[in-house]
């Protein structure tokens, strides 16, 4: 899947993969996309979370090995 701009929150535990992400997300334009790649576990829940009380779409997540993917659109 292409990406505008690609986020590695790999080692990163909650809170700061979300916080990071909020921060990509403010520098992009709406409409574009972002793949945030984390090692923490929770972030698949927090993302979907964070989806749904900042309004940008969930487009896609997926565990690959010990990494959680998710892809989000800014709104």
């Amino acid at each position: 899947m292409n990406t505008d701009k690609q986020l590695d929150a790999r080692g990163l535990n909650c809170p700061l993969p979300i916080l990071k992400a909020k921060k990509s997300l403010a520098e992009m334009v709406s409409g574009q996309t972002l793949k945030i790649i984390a090692t923490d576990g929770g972030s698949v829940r927090d993302f979907q979370a964070f989806a749904k009380q900042t309004g940008n779409d969930l487009v896609h997540q997926e565990t690959v090995g010990g990494e959680y993917i998710t892809v989000l659109k800014r709104r």
